[in-house]
């Protein structure tokens, strides 16, 4: 709850807001009902800063591209930021106790059971497994070894009603952590193994070696199936861009260190191309909150070829893309579009543009319909058969507008609604086609009862499914209420993994001295409830070049009606630019072979590892195999 007046029009925004969730509430399901009365935030008016303080606390970069209200606004929240800040800190508060973890863990676990009881499986769906993990899993990515990467920050405090990240700290105690699951080892303690970022040593003033502070970064894949990381938190500043470039092998499950980036990110977007180069975009600066980088760098530099083998890890530069991205919020949406264009959509109305990576242009993109700055929430490049995706569908960040949003042939429409706006949500693409959304809140660590507190309203708890025809439908409710760094990926035998928002781990850890102080929950979708598969026996180990044939073996040919390429997720707040689905031809059948065409080019799907899955006519997938799409080979330094 804020301790401070806000500006006028936050304050008329908090008020209309309450009355938006209120209104929600009523009119949803049963199951979007509140666990606990909430006290209205918009109601608190004590105490206020001064005016003097407020201009003082102005961006001129904000004033000029905002407004007055918007740059006041923020000029407030970073006051309030740092007063809370300071009364944390000369507080003398009692340890949160463990009973009330075990308590509130099995309040979620029981009212879980209960709701769930009215959702069919065969229809919606249905939770499974719930394990603890080493990890908060604020970053994720599914390797194409079928394991899967989280990786966050060690926490400053074991109370969830405090701030557990280490954003303000310098120094030791601001470091990052990395683990991988693996699912064949099933969910104890032994799936799990530590992957620590290398050692560095950050331009603080402290001289401290520490795990690399890569929480908060951005990521996408390299061709190769590598997993490029740049920015995290150098520490201070309300959110400070450290420069930090890093490659995960997943082969050997090591890091390296490339040369830094030109300019710190906290925040930044990353998003890889047709050609298989990463774009990096915005972040919070090397200044600190409030000062976003323009500056748009592209890995490897272009002077280095294109990482296509998995066995060398690419030691290469960034440099600086041919224009700018000047975003006046940070995590932009990026889509690798079946056009070969980079579409950035920004959480600010008006910031929409279109880069060449050949031209090395950008181009004015119509602004969004409903002209307000959203928070962080799920958006998705839909599927577009054999050809890739040409159209984005933005859906989440808003928490009074459940509208959706689409955008294709350069201009937007607004597609049918969810069922209520949520802020922090995860929407994925399902083999089927299909969108599934989890996580999911009302603000950031504001679970509809005001910040910091980890009592959620119920119905951010509650999946939402949109069948073939569009349609949104309310779904089983999951354990905790994630949302601020929540993630879900899809596994490949077509489950869905579910982790993130520390706060929430945090507050429901069953034994919270254990070391395993994050959480995983496993999501069936209705395809798995209907009996058996549809199976896929082999596919080719080697690189698959474009507009090319190849040969699968499959045990049920008779069953298997279409088949598509998923690229494997890794995302955090929300953003995941890697995400797409493919349809693949058949074009060939010969007794249990299936003769399968790779797409026409890399512009409707970027080389890399996808996770291959065959489907019947009802729309059930096979266990996938991973294949890889490679281009051909141009010569260069790395290969």
């Amino acid at each position: 709850m804020p301790r401070t007046t806000p500006p006028r029009r936050a304050r008329l925004s908090a008020v209309l807001s309450a009355c938006a969730l209120v209104s929600a509430i009523a009119t949803t399901t049963v199951f979007a009902t509140p666990l606990h009365a909430a006290p209205n935030p918009a109601a608190d008016t004590a105490g206020g800063f001064t005016t003097e303080q407020l201009k003082a606390e102005v961006h001129p970069g904000e004033l000029a591209a905002l407004g007055r209200e918007e740059a006041e606004y923020r000029a407030w929240a970073r006051l309030e930021a740092r007063a809370a800040q300071q009364e944390t800190r000369a507080a003398v508060s009692a340890p949160y106790p463990q009973s009330v973890r075990t308590a509130r863990l099995k309040l979620l676990t029981d009212t879980q059971a209960s709701l769930n009881k009215a959702f069919d499986p065969k229809v919606f769906g249905k939770f499974t497994d719930y394990f603890p993990s080493p990890d908060f899993g604020v970053h994720i990515a599914m390797l194409p070894t079928g394991k899967v990467l989280v990786f966050s920050f060690e926490p400053i405090t074991e109370d969830p009603t405090q701030e557990p990240a280490p954003t303000q700290t310098v120094g030791k105690d601001n470091r990052g952590r990395a683990y991988i699951w693996d699912p064949a080892k099933g969910t104890g303690r032994d799936a799990f193994k530590a992957v620590p970022p290398p050692d560095v040593v950050l331009d603080d003033g402290t001289g401290v070696s520490r795990p690399a502070p890569f929480f908060c970064a951005g990521h996408s894949y390299l061709p190769n199936g590598m997993l490029g990381v740049f920015g995290g938190n150098f520490g201070g500043g309300f959110g400070t861009g450290a420069k930090l470039s890093l490659v995960f092998d997943p082969w050997n499950e090591t890091w390296t260190r490339n040369p830094d980036m030109s300019v710190g990110r906290w925040y930044p977007s990353v998003v890889t191309g047709e050609d298989g180069r990463q774009l990096i975009m915005s972040g919070q600066s090397e200044y600190g909150w409030g000062w976003p980088t323009p500056v748009v760098e592209r890995f490897p530099a272009k002077s280095y070829n294109v990482p296509k083998d998995p066995a060398k890890v690419p030691l290469a530069p960034v440099d600086k893309f041919g224009v700018e991205a000047p975003y006046s919020t940070d995590y932009p949406q990026l889509f690798s579009l079946n056009d070969g264009k980079i579409y950035g959509f920004g959480r600010t109305a008006t910031e929409q543009w279109k880069f060449d990576p050949k031209a090395e242009t950008r181009t004015d993109l119509p602004a969004r319909p409903d002209s307000v700055q959203r928070n962080y929430g799920s958006a998705v490049a839909l599927p577009g058969g054999f050809n890739g995706p040409d159209s984005m569908l933005l859906l989440g960040g808003n928490r009074d507008n459940p509208n959706t949003y689409q955008f294709s042939g350069n201009q937007w429409s607004m597609l049918k609604p969810r069922a209520f706006g949520r802020t922090q949500d995860d929407t994925l693409i399902l083999p089927d086609g299909k969108l599934f959304t989890v996580n999911g809140a009302y603000d950031i660590r504001d679970y509809g009862n005001g910040p910091l507190n980890p009592n959620g309203d119920l119905k951010y708890r509650q999946t939402e499914a949109r069948d073939a025809d569009g349609n949104w439908k309310l779904g089983p409710v999951q354990r905790l209420a994630r949302g601020y760094h929540s993630n879900a990926v899809i596994l490949p035998d077509g489950r869905i993994m579910i982790t993130g928002d520390e706060l929430q781990q945090i507050a429901n850890n069953p034994d919270i001295k254990s070391g395993m102080n994050g959480s995983i929950e496993i999501f069936e979708p209705p395809y798995l409830q209907t009996g058996s598969r549809p199976t896929l026996d082999s596919a080719p180990s080697g690189p698959l070049r474009y507009n090319t044939s190849f040969t699968v073996s499959t045990s049920t040919p008779d069953r298997v009606t279409r088949a598509v390429l998923l690229s494997p997720i890794t995302s955090t707040h929300s953003v995941d630019t890697s995400q797409r689905h493919v349809e693949v031809q058949i074009t060939g059948r010969s007794g249990n072979q299936l003769t399968l065409q790779t797409p026409l080019l890399a512009a409707a799907a970027p080389p890399g590892y996808y996770m291959l899955f065959l489907l019947d006519a009802a729309g059930v997938p096979s266990v996938a195999k991973w294949v890889k799409l490679e281009s051909k080979d141009t010569g260069g330094q790395l290969g």
